[in-house]
Protein backbone atom coordinates (compact mmCIF):
# COMPACT_ATOMS: atom_id res chain seq x y z
CA UNK A 1 0.00 0.00 0.00
CA UNK A 2 0.72 3.41 -0.78
CA UNK A 3 0.21 5.91 2.15
CA UNK A 4 2.66 8.95 0.97
CA UNK A 5 -0.74 10.87 0.67
CA UNK A 6 -1.47 10.61 4.75
CA UNK A 7 2.55 11.64 5.71
CA UNK A 8 3.24 14.88 6.99
CA UNK A 9 6.10 16.26 4.29
CA UNK A 10 8.23 16.51 7.24
CA UNK A 11 8.34 12.74 7.41
CA UNK A 12 7.44 11.89 4.03
CA UNK A 13 10.28 13.50 2.91
CA UNK A 14 12.98 14.09 6.02
CA UNK A 15 11.65 10.67 8.03
CA UNK A 16 11.17 13.57 11.08
CA UNK A 17 8.09 12.96 12.70
CA UNK A 18 6.19 14.40 15.99
CA UNK A 19 2.73 14.57 17.13
CA UNK A 20 2.30 17.23 14.65
CA UNK A 21 1.98 14.49 12.55
CA UNK A 22 -0.99 12.94 13.33
CA UNK A 23 -2.50 16.57 12.66
CA UNK A 24 -1.46 16.36 8.83
CA UNK A 25 -3.00 12.74 8.81
CA UNK A 26 -6.43 13.57 10.15
CA UNK A 27 -6.64 16.62 8.09
CA UNK A 28 -6.48 14.20 5.14
CA UNK A 29 -8.72 11.68 6.52
CA UNK A 30 -11.62 15.09 7.22
CA UNK A 31 -10.89 16.30 3.61
CA UNK A 32 -11.47 12.65 2.06
CA UNK A 33 -14.63 12.19 4.47
CA UNK A 34 -15.73 15.94 3.36
CA UNK A 35 -15.19 15.11 -0.75
CA UNK A 36 -16.13 11.48 -0.90
CA UNK A 37 -12.98 10.90 -2.71
CA UNK A 38 -9.69 9.49 -1.65
CA UNK A 39 -6.37 11.42 -1.51
CA UNK A 40 -3.87 8.32 -2.02
CA UNK A 41 -5.60 7.28 -5.55
CA UNK A 42 -7.50 10.66 -6.62
CA UNK A 43 -5.19 10.94 -9.55
CA UNK A 44 -5.31 7.43 -11.37
CA UNK A 45 -1.32 7.37 -12.06
CA UNK A 46 1.34 5.67 -9.64
CA UNK A 47 4.11 6.21 -11.79
CA UNK A 48 4.41 10.28 -11.26
CA UNK A 49 6.31 11.65 -8.54
CA UNK A 50 7.65 14.60 -7.57
CA UNK A 51 10.67 14.71 -4.94
CA UNK A 52 9.60 11.43 -4.08
CA UNK A 53 6.26 12.96 -2.70
CA UNK A 54 3.02 11.66 -4.58
CA UNK A 55 1.43 13.94 -7.46
CA UNK A 56 -1.70 13.97 -4.86
CA UNK A 57 -0.54 17.45 -4.04
CA UNK A 58 -2.59 18.73 -6.70
CA UNK A 59 -5.55 17.61 -4.63
CA UNK A 60 -4.84 20.13 -1.56
CA UNK A 61 -3.91 22.86 -4.41
CA UNK A 62 -7.59 22.14 -5.43
CA UNK A 63 -9.35 22.22 -2.30
CA UNK A 64 -6.78 25.68 -1.67
CA UNK A 65 -8.28 27.35 -5.53
CA UNK A 66 -11.77 26.22 -4.20
CA UNK A 67 -11.19 28.05 -0.83
CA UNK A 68 -10.40 30.62 -2.32
CA UNK A 69 -12.87 31.55 -5.17
CA UNK A 70 -15.65 30.39 -2.46
CA UNK A 71 -16.51 27.31 -4.43
CA UNK A 72 -16.77 24.67 -1.41
CA UNK A 73 -19.26 22.69 -2.99
CA UNK A 74 -17.63 21.85 -5.64
CA UNK A 75 -15.46 20.18 -3.24
CA UNK A 76 -18.15 18.29 -1.24
CA UNK A 77 -20.14 15.01 -1.76
CA UNK A 78 -23.32 15.74 -3.25
CA UNK A 79 -24.98 13.38 -0.23
CA UNK A 80 -24.15 16.12 2.01
CA UNK A 81 -25.05 19.36 0.18
CA UNK A 82 -27.49 20.80 2.33
CA UNK A 83 -27.92 24.69 2.92
CA UNK A 84 -27.61 23.74 6.89
CA UNK A 85 -24.35 21.92 5.92
CA UNK A 86 -22.65 24.72 4.04
CA UNK A 87 -20.89 26.58 7.48
CA UNK A 88 -20.23 23.92 9.05
CA UNK A 89 -18.38 22.08 5.83
CA UNK A 90 -16.71 26.07 5.79
CA UNK A 91 -15.61 25.62 9.40
CA UNK A 92 -14.21 21.87 8.81
CA UNK A 93 -12.20 23.18 5.48
CA UNK A 94 -10.94 26.16 7.14
CA UNK A 95 -9.60 23.97 10.25
CA UNK A 96 -8.21 21.02 7.30
CA UNK A 97 -6.02 24.25 5.48
CA UNK A 98 -4.65 24.86 9.30
CA UNK A 99 -4.14 21.17 9.46
CA UNK A 100 -1.86 21.54 5.88
CA UNK A 101 0.63 24.07 7.30
CA UNK A 102 3.79 23.32 5.42
CA UNK A 103 5.48 23.63 9.04
CA UNK A 104 4.63 20.80 11.70
CA UNK A 105 5.25 23.90 14.04
CA UNK A 106 2.86 26.50 12.36
CA UNK A 107 -0.35 23.20 12.89
CA UNK A 108 -2.32 23.00 15.50
CA UNK A 109 -2.56 20.33 17.66
CA UNK A 110 -5.36 17.57 18.05
CA UNK A 111 -7.13 19.37 21.08
CA UNK A 112 -6.72 22.52 19.41
CA UNK A 113 -8.33 21.09 16.02
CA UNK A 114 -11.00 19.42 18.24
CA UNK A 115 -11.54 22.35 19.88
CA UNK A 116 -12.20 24.43 16.34
CA UNK A 117 -14.23 21.63 14.72
CA UNK A 118 -16.68 21.84 17.97
CA UNK A 119 -16.70 25.22 19.11
CA UNK A 120 -19.25 26.94 16.08
CA UNK A 121 -19.09 30.50 18.30
CA UNK A 122 -15.37 31.18 17.62
CA UNK A 123 -14.71 32.98 14.24
CA UNK A 124 -11.46 30.91 12.91
CA UNK A 125 -8.59 33.03 11.23
CA UNK A 126 -8.26 33.43 7.70
CA UNK A 127 -5.76 30.54 6.51
CA UNK A 128 -2.87 31.08 4.43
CA UNK A 129 -1.54 29.33 1.73
CA UNK A 130 0.83 26.93 2.95
CA UNK A 131 1.27 23.06 2.63
CA UNK A 132 3.04 21.54 -0.37
CA UNK A 133 5.47 24.37 -1.07
CA UNK A 134 8.18 21.69 -1.66
CA UNK A 135 6.12 21.74 -5.31
CA UNK A 136 5.31 24.98 -6.90
CA UNK A 137 1.95 24.44 -8.99
CA UNK A 138 -0.09 27.29 -10.49
CA UNK A 139 -3.50 27.48 -11.79
CA UNK A 140 -2.09 27.07 -15.03
CA UNK A 141 0.34 24.14 -14.91
CA UNK A 142 -0.44 21.57 -17.74
CA UNK A 143 -1.53 18.07 -16.00
CA UNK A 144 -0.69 14.87 -17.82
CA UNK A 145 -3.61 13.71 -19.90
CA UNK A 146 -4.67 10.14 -17.81
CA UNK A 147 -4.89 12.39 -14.24
CA UNK A 148 -8.46 11.95 -13.83
CA UNK A 149 -10.22 12.18 -10.32
CA UNK A 150 -11.90 8.80 -8.65
CA UNK A 151 -14.53 9.06 -6.61
CA UNK A 152 -15.09 6.55 -3.94
CA UNK A 153 -17.65 4.56 -2.69
CA UNK A 154 -20.80 6.66 -1.04
CA UNK A 155 -20.64 6.07 3.14
CA UNK A 156 -22.68 6.88 5.55
CA UNK A 157 -21.26 8.72 8.80
CA UNK A 158 -23.13 9.95 11.57
CA UNK A 159 -20.96 11.82 14.25
CA UNK A 160 -22.30 12.81 17.31
CA UNK A 161 -19.55 13.74 19.57
CA UNK A 162 -15.66 14.65 18.90
CA UNK A 163 -14.24 14.64 21.76
CA UNK A 164 -9.92 14.72 21.99
CA UNK A 165 -8.01 12.19 23.60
Amino acid sequence: MNFNGYMSPEYALHGVFSIKSDVFSFGVLLLETLSSKKNAHFYNTNSLTLRGYSLNVLFYFQVWNLWNDGSLWDLMDPMLQTEASYPILKRYINVDLFCFRENATDRPTMLEVVSMLSNEIVNLPYPKQSAFLYVRITKNSVLPANIQAEDSSMNCLTLSVIDAR
